[in-house]
């Protein structure tokens, strides 16, 4: 047995965006939540690297018709360094750089630093159900006592950090549902093609210097529900590296 029970969690915000990849730079959200950004709000409620686990999505039910919001934000176009980095700045192992909020190529050099500005096509009050289960990588596991912490820090708010909705900036609110929801999913069919699963290989251990590993499935909504296939599914289709295919 490699799986632990299914657990719901209803959340909602004012705004989300589950970005397309292939729409990067102007940012177009798809939809409905991904499996990816859904797996991120469990993990934020409960998740520890030493477990040996990830969190496996089932099925996502949309509880609010998708709505579009057209936004226009000023962007830094530098990155923010990665930790090291920044632990380095602070011990005084490195001199800090600076992220320059404006400037013009005269001033900085380059144009590739400064701000600019990015339309973001968000959804604005959504509303889901999500139901997935704890899936672990070891046998020896104690799935019983992990979906207990679960329940426990779920049942009382708690949470590593504010869940989000895509971007950090859309905090998602979230409530465990642990009797029938008396709510049904909307009316709403749609086949979405080909949608981003994830962007790590969940079957391995990652860290912070994990590289990419790009999944997609076929994702369909019908009566409001989107189902989700496992991982390890011929559903999910892998690719950008040696031990993936296509």
């Amino acid at each position: 047995m490699n799986r632990g029970k299914t657990h719901c969690l209803e959340v909602w915000g004012d705004l989300a965006c589950f970005t397309r990849p292939e729409m990067k730079v102007e940012r177009y959200s798809y939809p409905v939540i991904t499996p990816s950004a859904a797996r991120g709000i469990f993990d934020a409620i409960y998740w520890k690297k030493s477990y040996g686990f990830y969190w496996q999505l089932e099925r996502v039910e949309i509880l609010a018709p998708p709505k579009y919001l057209a936004l226009r934000r000023n962007e830094v176009k530098d990155k923010a360094p990665p930790a090291p980095t920044v632990l380095a700045w602070a011990d005084g192992k490195e001199i800090p750089q600076p992220l320059w909020a404006d400037g013009s190529k005269d001033e900085l050099g380059t144009d590739q630093k400064g701000r600019t500005q990015r339309q973001t096509m968000a959804l604005k009050n959504v509303r889901y159900r999500l139901h997935a289960h704890i899936h672990v990588r070891s046998t020896q596991a104690d799935l019983n006592a992990l979906d207990a912490q679960f329940v426990r820090r779920a049942s009382h708010g708690k949470c590593f950090y504010q869940p989000y909705l895509g971007c950090r900036e859309f905090p998602a609110w979230f409530e465990l549902q642990t009797e029938e929801a008396a709510t049904q999913p909307i009316a709403l069919d749609l086949d979405l093609g080909y949608m981003l699963y994830d962007v790590f290989n969940l079957g391995t251990e990652n860290d912070a210097h994990a590289k990419p590993a790009i999944s997609v499935f076929h994702a369909q909504v019908m009566a409001g529900v989107m189902h989700i296939p496992a991982y390890e599914d011929n559903a999910v289709k892998k690719a950008c590296g040696e031990d993936f295919h296509a």
